[in-house]
């Protein structure tokens, strides 16, 4: 007997069962209101204004990268102390993101995302009139943990208005601006600080962020919220933020402490400790923060995989890259800084054609592709020497870029298809967050085994032997993403236009079964 659609959405492996459809209103159809659930938005009004927010907070992330001994003098501190400038934020984007994932999974994602750009850009007050390092790096932690919510929001966001069949083309845009607002960060950071100075920056941010609430306020529609809204799994977010915390404070006071200091020992056997204990809670529970049964999905533990390892090779590159230009080629920061802007150039191009990618050759294909260019990258970068041209150079930074652009929307998009609608926020930040535990050991890791290997194999043999570690981890990444169930975007694709015309119910379910 053939199964129904809702049998086969029910038992598909990996697809998101049955859920109460949210049909996306028909192109060129937007109509105004207060924002309240149920009423229509074209998706890419919803798109254009979720990304906004998005950019106005997450550009400033790393923007002070370059100009670390500049604020050093100027709040008389040093620029090992500021590095916290940098980490910091970094570290508060990976851990609040789950818990503020799953507060708009309960309390609806517009009113989350509306809070969180405009605490963002409130804490920016603070960061401009900073009196001294310790009160710059709280309210740099303050103000990016605020921003921790826009992402997993602005994700759901977007599903919510786009059909499976749709979301990669549409996370090519949002991985655009998610990944590719930081790296430009760093590359406009240090004309923008010589040219206004490093508080300017901060003051310019307050407006900015202030008009991307009130144009979300306008053009963003809520999603649907959980009747029962006392079902925060407070315990466990302490305890998963205790984990990463521990974790990612290794891996960053590894290369600065030692690996083999008491610290840096302590902190890495505690992590396993608590994320284990959290696993045990939330198989408990009746409300857990992240479903634990998603993880026996391969088309949830398979891409988060891919996604770590394909950030582990992109930003340890992204970080160790300048240093290579500068120590062994001996160029200026002015010549770094172009050079530079070849990866997120091909990343901001790369991401939104991903779409196209995914239609012809299917997520799992896009990922294996996209960590293949990384791959290929690393190995290039590892092949440089000082009489390297320029144009090898911007090849092979443009290969990571490409290489991110084609991956990260096809396995964000894998995840989302694969869970409850419920589920979309927390399953959106649990991504992030292992993306941002790999950009922390990327960066960490590799920049440990260039200073380490360099009294052995000299300076350019060094970067030689960090890249290569790079390209192993992103080589993992092509393993993890041949594990992703295949048939996902073009089986979509193709049901969507048999169906054209369908009840919006049988059309969503239809969908969801071609993902088995």
């Amino acid at each position: 007997m053939t199964p129904s659609p809702a049998d086969a959405a029910r038992n598909a492996d990996g697809g998101p069962g049955v859920t109460e459809p949210q049909s996306p209103p028909p192109d060129g159809f937007w109509r105004r209101g207060d924002g309240r659930e149920g009423q229509a938005r074209h998706p890419y009004v919803v798109l254009a204004a979720a990304l906004f927010g998005l950019f106005t907070v997450g550009f400033t992330i790393t923007i002070l990268a370059v100009s670390l001994n500049r604020i050093a003098g100027d709040l008389g501190s040093t620029k090992t102390t500021l590095t916290w400038v940098i980490t910091g934020p970094m570290l508060a984007f990976g851990i609040v993101g789950p818990a503020a994932g799953r507060l708009g999974d309960l309390w609806g994602h517009r009113r989350t995302y509306l809070i969180g750009v405009g605490a963002a850009g409130l804490f920016a007050i603070g960061i401009a009139s900073a009196w001294d390092a310790p009160s710059l790096i709280a309210f740099r932690i303050l103000s990016a943990a605020a921003g921790a919510a826009a992402g997993p929001s602005s994700m759901a966001l977007i599903y919510s208005v786009f059909p499976p069949e749709k979301r990669v083309q549409a996370l090519g845009w949002w991985s655009t601006v998610m990944a590719g607002g930081p790296v430009l960060g760093v590359v406009a950071g240090g004309p923008l600080v010589e040219a206004f100075g490093w508080r300017w920056i901060f003051i310019a941010q307050v407006p900015l962020t202030l008009l991307g609430v009130a144009v979300a306020a306008l053009l963003l529609p809520e999603t649907p919220r959980a009747a029962d809204r006392s079902r925060f799994d407070l315990p466990g977010a302490v305890l998963l933020a205790a984990g990463v915390t521990s974790l990612l404070l290794a891996l960053n006071r590894g290369p600065v402490l030692g690996w083999g200091s008491p610290f840096v020992v302590a902190a890495f056997a505690l992590s396993p400790l608590l994320l284990w204990a959290f696993v045990r809670r939330e198989e408990r529970v009746d409300h857990p923060l992240v479903r634990i049964d998603y993880f026996r999905r391969r088309n949830v533990v398979a891409p988060v995989v891919t996604q770590f390892a394909t950030n582990f090779a992109y930003m340890g590159g992204f970080i160790l890259t300048p240093f290579l230009l500068a120590e062994v080629f001996g160029y200026g920061e002015t010549r770094i800084g172009l050079l530079s802007i070849a990866r997120p150039a091909c990343f901001a191009i790369a991401g939104p054609l991903c779409a196209l990618v995914a239609r012809r050759f299917g997520e799992r294909r896009s990922a294996m592709f996209g960590a293949a260019g990384l791959v290929a990258s690393m190995v290039i970068l590892a092949s440089l020497g000082g009489s390297s041209s320029d144009l090898l150079v911007v090849f092979a930074l443009g290969l990571s870029g490409i290489g991110m652009g084609i991956s990260v929307p096809a396995m964000n998009a894998t995840v989302a298809n694969a869970v409850e609608a419920e589920d979309l926020g927390v399953a959106s930040a649990a991504s992030q967050l292992m993306s941002q535990i790999g950009t922390v050991a990327g960066i960490q890791i590799m920049q440990t085994v260039q200073v380490a290997r360099e009294g052995a194999d000299g300076l350019a043999g060094s970067y030689h032997v960090a890249y290569l570690v790079g390209a192993v981890v992103a080589g993992i990444g092509i393993v993890a993403a041949g594990f992703v169930r295949s048939g996902g975007n073009e089986r979509q694709a193709a049901g969507a236009d048999a169906l054209e015309g369908a009840d919006p119910r049988q059309r969503e379910l239809a969908l969801a079964s071609a993902t088995r």
